[in-house]
């Protein structure tokens, strides 16, 4: 099937072990099991769900150190096409840990390199050099410390020329930084409570998401804004009005990865042409695909297809 270039972009990438203890408790030696190790970081997820869904991208990933080294040698093995930028520090380790006794899940995640300006420019230039004209290039995860809130609007101005389009998932202070701009991201998603911190009150209904995602619209934070809302799908506004999607009713056994097959569901169907509200529609079947494995197990492709087929959308 024909689709435009996609671009992942993932600043921070981290080396993520999992593993399990009988129980949690402070002051003793834990015996754990042999860890899971995975790839982690944003953008590195939405490229593996869109590898997984049969589609083709590109993944940017800054790297540095011989965890960086470990990191690409196991994208190359999974098959992604990546782009290897050079981080300015080793890249950061992360740690999950589950407590049997209670089902509980602990997660430690440690800060990536300090980048400086001259990293932030030399990025930058990278990111507007890979981007392919009509495609479409995705930051999906948190910014490493340095990179001032805000790059994605710079990013924005640096892709215009390319004519690449822009999506952006990211929370925090760069959250709020596209938030109040008037330099509009092509798709900013964001979940309910990030949505509702931003409005400074709560929005129980799809309605209000819609209404709060069609504001940030208006103001010109973006062109089209994505809310979304756990369990209840996912709600998107933009020119062409607002659109809901419904989450299929699966059994959870992890949210982890959840928002990155979402996202990589979402580009994967508009880089292929389809219509907005059915990009809504994928990406909703692959994350409700992605809550129903573990976490590091992202969507499995006939999941994806069977959720999708039974897809409920609806104009709000």
């Amino acid at each position: 099937m024909n689709q435009l270039p996609i671009l992942t972009v993932t600043l921070n990438p981290a080396l993520d072990l999992s593993t399990a203890a009988d129980e949690v408790r402070p002051d003793q030696k834990l015996r754990c099991d042999k860890p899971v190790v995975d790839p982690g970081g944003g953008g590195i997820n939405v490229s593996r769900a869109i590898k997984i869904m049969g589609g083709q991208s590109t993944a940017m990933v800054a790297l540095g150190g011989a965890t960086g080294t470990r990191i690409a040698e196991m994208l190359k093995a999974d098959g992604l096409s990546i782009i290897r930028l050079t981080a300015p520090g080793e890249t950061r380790q992360s740690l999950a840990v589950t407590d049997r006794a209670s089902g509980s899940q602990y997660r430690f995640v440690m800060p990536g390199p300090e980048w400086h300006k001259a990293h932030v420019s030399d990025m930058m230039a990278a990111i507007a050099e890979a981007a392919r004209a009509g495609g479409w290039v995705v930051v999906s995860g948190s910014n490493p410390p340095g990179v001032a809130p805000g790059f994605e609007q710079m990013l924005t101005v640096g892709l215009k020329d390319g004519r690449a389009r822009l999506l952006v998932d990211t929370s925090g202070d760069a959250l709020r930084a596209l938030a109040g701009s008037s330099t509009p991201v092509d798709v900013l998603r964001m979940d309910s409570h990030e949505a509702e911190g931003l409005a400074g009150r709560p929005l129980p209904l799809r309605s209000d998401s819609a209404a709060f995602a069609a504001g940030l619209v208006r103001d010109g934070a973006a062109k089209s804004v994505i809310v979304a809302r756990g369990a209840d799908g996912s709600v998107i506004a933009g020119e062409d009005g607002a659109w809901h999607a419904e989450a299929a009713k699966v059994p959870v056994v992890s949210a982890v990865g959840a928002g990155d097959s979402f996202v990589a569901g979402f580009v994967l169907a508009i880089s292929r042409g389809q219509p907005v509200e059915e990009a809504l529609a994928l990406g909703a079947a692959a994350a409700s695909a992605a809550v129903m494995t573990p976490a590091t197990d992202l969507c499995h492709a006939h999941d994806v297809e069977r959720l999708y087929a039974g897809r409920v959308v609806t104009r709000l």
